[in-house]
């Protein structure tokens, strides 16, 4: 792990510096001329993970197999046993491997309530209130409750969670000062939110750059201590607002991205014109890169993130707020598509392929293929759903299922690589059957 001064060439350092005692983010190596020593950081040996899901739980594998005491915490009691009994299955195999390892087996300690630790880390979601798309910060208002009790001084809370701007200082700070503690002066602080792509969590956390933003020189160098053991990125130094910030705005921008490129899509489809050839066309430029557009934007991060900043800012967050609403009526553009292939149908049966947010993973959080089907079902449609990475949804064989099922239609909503290989294999078959197939996500990506 090395630390860096994360400015580009010619770029303007606009972290915050000044008379509120933050530096310019980036680090120092060492003490300036006639500066003391900084002092020796305490070791972190054991670490309390609060929430082993899809962010905590890679974490918790990666520091027990590096040797620490890692205590795993969720009120999810399966899901506890499961850790703890080494029958817990995830969809990634360096992952599986790590979960299976000896050095894990013997350091890491799955529960439902929080232990004392040298360090904390909160790993929960921040989900959104409907309608309002407010964010709920129940859960980790619950876990700071939970490791209250067992914080002492020198300990460092590390909060991993992603969180609305001002929440370390609104929620976080008061609620360690509740405990007796003083961020700060008696407890380390920080915020480092993960980067990390389901499918491909493991090399995610050991090689991306973290930001890890802290209330003080210390603590920040602490949280960075915590990584240590695996990190191969580079280390970006700031305070706790500027990495509160820094996650939402990556996401904001790529879901801006995706909408402008969904936004095109819509004027082609007015236009009779297949616009994925004319972004690849205009890709051509040197200084263009259009996305493809799609159905719809899943996963936890990019259809909630750009409303934390709407939350805090209403007045400024037109553009960000006018992409996310084009996002999400995507899935209903999508099923619009779908019933005019099933309306001259009677009572027709679907066979719904893809259930995961995006290809190849097993994810379904705010999936757009989940809302189609839900749409065509509650309009009455016989819809029977599938998707081969999903436990819940899972096949053995595509040819089965579509002679089992008897379909009128076959709807391919997520282009899983041996999804989109299986029905080019059975095409034949298929029109044999008469059975009609709408792909989307191959070719023009909103036209099936």
């Amino acid at each position: 792990m090395t630390s860096s001064d994360p400015r580009r060439d010619g770029a303007v350092d606009s972290a915050r510096s000044g008379d509120d005692g933050c530096e310019p983010a980036g680090t120092r190596d060492g003490p300036g001329p006639g500066e003391p020593e900084a002092p020796a950081l305490e070791p972190i040996e054991k670490v309390v993970v609060v929430g082993t899901g899809f962010v905590g739980l890679p974490l918790a594998l990666l520091l027990a197999d590096r040797g620490k005491r890692v205590v795993g915490v969720d009120i999810d009691s399966n899901l506890v046993r499961a850790i703890n009994e080494g029958t817990l299955h995830v969809d990634e195999a360096e992952l599986q491997a790590l979960l299976e390892s000896d050095a894990v087996e013997r350091n890491l300690e799955a529960r439902t309530e929080p232990t004392d630790g040298d360090a904390f880390v909160v790993s929960v979601p921040t989900p959104l209130t409907e309608p309002t798309k407010s964010p709920d910060l129940s859960a980790l208002e619950a876990a700071l409750d939970s490791i209250r009790p067992h914080l002492e001084p020198g300990d460092l809370v590390n909060v991993e969670s992603t969180v609305p701007p001002l929440t370390c200082a609104e929620t976080v700070v008061p609620a360690l000062e509740a405990a007796g503690l003083e961020p700060g002066a008696e407890i380390q602080l920080a915020h480092s939110p993960e980067r990390i792509l389901p499918g491909d969590v493991f090399a995610e956390l050991v090689t991306n750059d973290r930001i890890i933003g802290g209330i003080d020189e210390r603590s920040r160098r602490r949280a960075a201590a915590l990584y240590e053991p695996f990190l191969e990125g580079r280390v970006y130094y700031t305070d706790l607002l500027s990495a509160e910030l820094c996650k939402l705005v990556e996401n904001t921008y790529r879901d801006v991205n995706v909408a402008l490129a969904n936004e095109f899509a819509l004027i082609g489809e007015e236009l009779d014109v297949d616009m994925s050839e004319v972004i690849d066309l205009a890709n051509y430029h040197p200084r263009v890169d259009i996305l493809q557009p799609g159905i719809g934007v899943g996963g936890h991060c990019l259809p909630i993130d750009p409303w934390f900043l709407n939350e805090v800012d209403p007045e400024h967050t037109n553009l960000i707020t006018t992409a996310r609403r084009i996002n999400d009526k995507m899935p209903a553009v999508a099923a619009r598509k779908v019933r005019r292939t099933l309306a001259p149908l009677a009572d027709p049966t679907v066979v719904a392929l893809g259930a995961a947010y995006k290809p190849n993973v097993d994810d379904r959080r705010n999936s757009p293929a989940e809302r189609i089907v839900a749409d065509l079902r509650a309009d009455g449609y016989r819809v029977r759903h599938y998707d081969r990475h999903v436990d819940a949804l899972a096949y053995d064989e595509l040819r089965a299922v579509l002679e089992r099922e008897s379909p009128d239609v076959v709807v391919q909503f997520v282009p899983h690589e041996e999804t989109v290989a299986a029905l080019a294999e059975h095409r034949a078959w298929l029109d044999d059957a008469g059975i009609e197939l709408l792909q989307f996500g191959v070719g023009n990506p909103i036209e099936p």
